[in-house]
């Protein structure tokens, strides 16, 4: 019999029970959102910042004035921007 515990015999148990980071879009597009409410939860620049949203520096896209949310592709990125209701 082993004196010691086997190395890693805790974390094989643990494995796979850890929570998500719950990253993703938040609203898609059409959604109406108010100022300051997170529109995407990413790692790293996938989506950029259009018109009327910001970037936090965990890249979290948010929306900087009321409106709809509205999706768009420039130079093959696709960009977030916050159009204004009418």
């Amino acid at each position: 019999m082993a004196h010691v515990k086997g190395s890693g015999s805790v974390t094989q148990h643990a494995q796979g029970k850890r929570h998500g980071k719950r990253l993703g879009l938040k609203k898609s597009g059409g959604a109406v959102v108010k100022v300051g409410q997170i529109i995407v939860r990413q790692k790293g620049a996938k989506y950029k910042t259009g018109k009327n949203t910001k970037m936090g520096r965990d890249y979290t896209i948010f929306a900087m004035m009321d409106g709809i949310v509205q999706f768009g592709r420039r130079f093959g990125r696709t960009i977030i921007s916050v159009v204004p209701q009418k």
